[in-house]
């Protein structure tokens, strides 16, 4: 076992060797009520040991010398014995529970119901996370398209195809510390910028968590939410917080119960299955934030919704966008030193837009995109630049050809809309965009990029990119 502080340069801080493995059975459904293994081994942390995102690294031998390594991890937050940084880094860890289907089943889909092949609304934190989600080797495909679709090509999804391969999870590239949050985390500290570390899960018992840091940093894909840590972000920027989201994918409300180690989210069914359906606690249904019964559009905390997104360069879903933003607003404080102009995109060669993106409803008053406030959008709300998305996975009958989006999203989005799925109201639904913007909230202020792909203008280096946030974070924790 070896315990890794990681980012731009790993250090291992604990490790232990020939210890005495065990086999300890695993229930079926031990991706809802967990494992309950008993602990075969303990390391006491260090009092001062830094916050960070920890790796915990096991290797297993067999007696024929075959090898077998597991990635888990734990995060250590700053406390007294620690140097408190200017931000604080939240990893999506909602997100990362919603994706991991180590056991049989995740959010998407499993071994649950009377069939066993449903997704399951119920998840246990009690459990590894499944391969790739906390390790990825270098150039492991992720999900956007690298090169535009050929003409009558039928979709492609590289990230599934190597997961199959290789033998890492089907969902590895859709959330988790490898696609995401470490990539971010490495080009701060190779630009000079601290931070302290926390999860989401930390948020949702800790409101006040955020108190002593100037700034909240989010990466990636952040999809799932409590109402608990909701309340948690508004409260911080309302007393003068600044939050900068270098993500997207705001979407559904989670509850966390066995003292936080389950999450559930019934999603798309939660009108006809969730317990708290009709009941007194309906605004805590496990449904869209937009969802009417729930009654609380991202917008009100993040500026931006998930379903004006959602997917770009993703199969059949804008398979040939550019990649990239286009710019609006070029004289804003974000733009600083980008040398930008009106309707330049950045970000295109980085593949920064996609693979999932939030928006607005909009309108255009002099060449350029104004909210029309119909969705909850903040009134302080500057749209800074703004590519297309869709909730369609448009099939034009190539030969061959399998979708995995189809239209189940946007017809989900029409109901939510429109109170039914008819072609008629998914026509009305299925085109949207990702925005980045910026607004002002009671004392505090918000960036949001609107795109999970962010990340990847740093790791590539894109000079657009990192400029913007470098000016965000500056600007952020003054």
């Amino acid at each position: 076992v070896a315990v890794v502080r990681d980012g731009l340069n790993p250090e291992t801080v604990y490790s232990a060797e020939a210890l005495v493995g065990a086999i300890q059975p695993t229930p079926d459904d031990a991706y809802m009520n967990g494992c309950g293994w008993e602990t075969t081994h303990r390391w006491t942390l260090p009092k001062d040991l830094p916050s960070g995102m920890y790796l915990v690294v096991s290797t297993a031998r067999n007696s024929a010398g075959e090898e077998r390594e597991q990635h888990d991890f734990f995060v250590v937050r700053c406390n007294k014995e620690t140097s408190r940084k200017k931000m604080l880094l939240i990893l999506g860890t909602s997100t990362w529970t919603a994706y991991n289907d180590w056991g049989g089943a995740n959010s998407y889909e499993g071994i649950y119901g009377a069939e066993g092949r449903d997704f399951s609304p119920y998840l246990s934190l009690d459990r590894p996370f499944s391969r790739g989600h906390l390790w990825l080797p270098e150039g492991a495909p992720r999900i956007p398209l690298e090169t535009p679709l050929d003409r009558g090509a039928i979709p492609r999804y590289a990230n599934v195809e190597f997961a199959f391969a290789q033998g890492y999870a089907k969902y590895y590239a859709a959330a988790g510390w490898a696609s995401y949050e470490r990539h971010f985390v490495r080009w701060a500290e190779q630009n000079g910028y601290e931070l302290d570390y926390a999860t989401q899960h930390d948020l949702h018992f800790d409101r006040e968590l955020l108190e002593p840091y100037k700034c909240a940093v989010l990466v990636g894909h952040d999809e799932y939410w409590s109402r608990d840590m909701r309340l948690a972000i508004d409260g911080y920027v309302e007393g003068g917080g600044k939050v900068a989201r270098f993500g997207a994918n705001f979407c559904w409300q989670v509850r966390l119960e066995e003292e936080g180690n389950r999450q559930t989210c019934f999603k798309y069914i939660a009108g006809d299955s969730d317990p708290v359906k009709g009941g007194e606690d309906e605004h805590l249904l496990s449904s869209a934030w937009e969802d009417p019964a729930v009654g609380w559009p991202g917008t009100e905390t993040f500026g931006l919704n998930g379903f004006e997104g959602v997917y770009v360069k993703m199969g059949n879903c804008t398979p040939r966008s550019s990649g990239g933003y286009t710019v609006y607003r070029p004289d804003h404080w974000a733009y600083k030193n980008t040398d930008l102009y009106y309707g330049d995109v950045f970000g295109s060669e980085a593949n920064i837009f996609g693979f999932e993106v939030d928006g607005l409803d909009y309108t255009f008053e002099g060449g350029c995109p104004v909210p029309t406030f119909t969705d909850g959008a903040q009134e302080t709300t500057e749209i800074l630049a703004m590519s297309l998305a869709t909730t369609v996975e448009a099939n034009h009958g190539n030969p061959g050809a399998l979708h995995y989006i189809g239209e189940a999203d946007a017809g989900y989005k029409a109901i939510l809309r429109h109170g039914e799925a008819t072609p008629e109201t998914i026509a009305k639904v299925a085109n949207g965009c990702g925005m980045m913007i910026t607004f002002t909230k009671g004392k505090g202020e918000v960036f949001n990029a609107g795109t999970c792909e962010w990340v990847m203008g740093l790791k590539k280096k894109d000079a657009f990119t990192e400029q913007i946030t470098k000016n965000v974070l500056d600007r952020f924790s003054e």
